[in-house]
Formats: C-alpha cells, sequence, structure tokens
C-alpha cells in the first residue's frame, strides 16, 4: 500500500476521458477487470495517434504489446466518467514501457494503475525497430 501514495494525478502527463459502458460491469455490479487493460489500450493509442501522428492503419512501423498489468485499489461502475492518466516510465530504442492510472473524473487518487510495454516492429517483416523519430519526441513528453 506504500505505493499508493507515489501515484497520483500529478504523476501523469496526458490523459484521456472515457465513458465507462454497460458491457464493462460485471455480475458484480462494477467494471471487470479485463476492461482497466482496454481503457490502457484506448489511451496510448489515442495519444499515438492523435498527438504522435501515427497511422495505425497505413505505417510501416507498429507497435506490437509484449507486456501489462493493473493493481486495482477501488472499484469503478456504469454509468461513470474516468480519465486514465498516461506517463512514460521506461523509453528504450525499440521498446516503451508506459505508466497508467484510471481515476474517477476528478479525483486524485487513483483506482487502479499498472503498466503498459510496447515493442515497435516493422509491420512486413514483423521484427524489432527503433521507435520512428516523431513518435519518440512525442514520448519523450511523456517521460517522468
Amino acid at each position: 500500500m506504500k505505493e499508493i501514495k507515489k501515484i497520483n494525478r500529478e504523476n501523469y502527463r496526458y490523459f484521456q476521458s472515457i465513458t465507462t459502458r454497460w458491457m464493462d460491469n460485471d455480475i458484480y455490479g462494477h467494471v471487470n477487470n479485463v476492461a482497466y487493460y482496454s481503457y490502457f489500450d484506448t489511451t496510448v493509442n489515442h495519444y499515438l495517434i492523435d498527438c504522435a501522428g501515427m497511422d495505425i492503419n497505413k505505417a510501416d512501423v507498429v507497435g506490437y504489446v509484449v507486456n501489462s498489468q493493473c493493481e486495482y485499489l477501488s472499484a469503478i461502475s456504469y454509468p461513470g466518467q474516468i480519465e486514465v492518466g498516461l506517463r512514460v516510465n521506461k523509453l528504450g530504442n525499440s521498446s516503451v514501457t508506459y505508466g497508467l492510472a484510471v481515476f474517477k473524473k476528478g479525483e486524485t487518487l487513483p483506482c487502479a494503475y499498472g503498466s503498459f510495454v510496447h515493442v515497435f516492429v516493422n509491420r512486413i517483416k514483423n521484427k524489432t525497430v527503433s521507435i520512428p523519430k516523431k513518435i519518440r519526441e512525442f514520448l519523450e513528453l511523456l517521460v517522468l
């Protein structure tokens, strides 16, 4: 639990607003754990597409998820407004480790937090490549 004190809204550089969906809830009346990974993926890809200009349909280089994890602290449910915070924990030559956190709209402490690793690959050759310059520049803006 000591980790929670380090993770708050101030530790993230970019935020994506998301509305929870009816299908996100599970039989227990809260958002199911698998939905959090969808929120992470949506936030990362929104940033890459809208901010860094990545063309997910035509780009020669794409990011593949090779690892993800999530720690759950408190429940969220439908209907609800959440904000997913994004930062870069580690920026390598061909990979990036994102830090993400799910906040109820306007709250300081997260309901969940985790990480998500992209390895950049040539789409056709399926081989690891360096992160493209423009994408790297936008990822550097998220480094703490």
